[in-house]
């Protein structure tokens, strides 16, 4: 991979008016100006079918006008990261776990985003004040790297969290959150793999695709050396309206993912922030959509269906 992941981030199509030029599409159909901007990785355009308002790909990347609608229940905050929040890149919402907001950073911006929102703290660039926090809590046995997206740290950075995490004997896993190898797999290179080698801690590394066009050779390869560590890799999903809520691209997604060694994680109940309303899919037909899943394939390649529900304990299964 000879371009670094930096060169290949700046090809991203932040222009909606560039991008509706190279899809072939009516630049009436997307928002030009949106509050949450558009952020999207070239590899991913290039697989969005030219003039199809409704390639899959496209609808959870590009801002439409259905944005604007606002909807009753669906809030800035729907999860009440706000409420969970111990320090300011440090939410607490589940027993023995902890959640780092590494970065308000992204190699993409997803439209349903739950967290496009937030109040980033980004006057400060280092993780004391979080760390700290951590230390003093000995019941905490995981920690979870998120964001926006932990791969958009340099390795400098993620190499330090790493050791300061690691060097807390009360911490037994560290988790990965990220979405980056999906748009942009060289992220996946010789350095970061080296990081991932010295950690100490056990780790497990969690993607987020939702539909299998995302999963082509080159992000399953990338993938594949983090196994190759001994690294576990899970992948959840969000049950989208027009994307991938029937059982074919489901049942397809979750075959691509166990037949290169990857769980099926969890697929999310979708968040309700404001502006994706239009990607709701009702509770029941999710249910029937995991009734057959179950019928057609092994117990481990089924996801949880799940929920965030504020202040429960726990995901919701549904």
């Amino acid at each position: 991979m000879a371009n670094s992941w930096r060169q290949i981030q700046r090809q991203n199509f932040t222009s909606w008016g560039a991008l509706a030029l190279f899809l072939e599409l009516d630049p009436l159909l997307g928002l030009p100006n949106p509050p949450f901007p558009l952020n999207l990785p070239r590899r991913l355009a290039e697989k969005i079918e030219k003039n199809q308002p409704n390639d899959p790909i496209l609808l959870q990347f590009v801002p439409q006008q259905e944005e604007q609608a606002v909807t009753a229940g669906f809030v800035s905050d729907p999860v009440q990261d706000l409420r969970f929040r111990k320090e300011p890149k440090l939410l607490q919402k589940y027993q023995g776990r902890a959640l780092l907001v590494t970065t308000s950073a992204c190699a993409m911006h997803c439209r349903y985003c739950f967290r496009k929102n937030f109040s980033y703290e980004t006057s400060r660039k280092d993780f004391s004040q979080e760390i700290a926090s951590i230390a003093q809590d000995s019941s905490l046995k995981e920690v979870i790297l998120s964001g926006g997206d932990p791969l958009s740290l340099a390795d400098e950075t993620l190499q330090d969290l790493l050791q300061k995490i690691s060097s807390l004997s009360h911490i037994e896993r560290i988790r990965f959150h990220t979405r980056f190898p999906i748009g942009i797999p060289e992220r996946i290179d010789a350095s970061f793999l080296q990081m991932l080698e010295k950690t100490t801690k056990q780790v497990f590394f969690v993607i987020h695709a939702n539909h299998p066009k995302e999963l082509d050779q080159d992000v399953l390869l990338a993938l594949k050396q983090i196994q190759r560590l001994g690294i576990p890799v899970l992948n959840q999903s969000v049950l989208l309206r027009g994307v991938n809520d029937n059982i074919e691209t489901l049942q397809t997604l979750c075959e691509t993912l166990i037949n290169h060694g990857i769980l099926p994680y969890y697929l999310h109940q979708l968040d309700k922030v404001e502006g994706a309303a239009h990607f709701s899919v009702e509770k029941t037909k999710g249910k029937e959509l995991i009734q057959e899943l179950t019928k057609r394939l092994s117990g481990y390649g089924i996801p949880k269906y799940v929920a965030e529900i504020a202040g429960e304990t726990s995901k919701t299964p549904l």
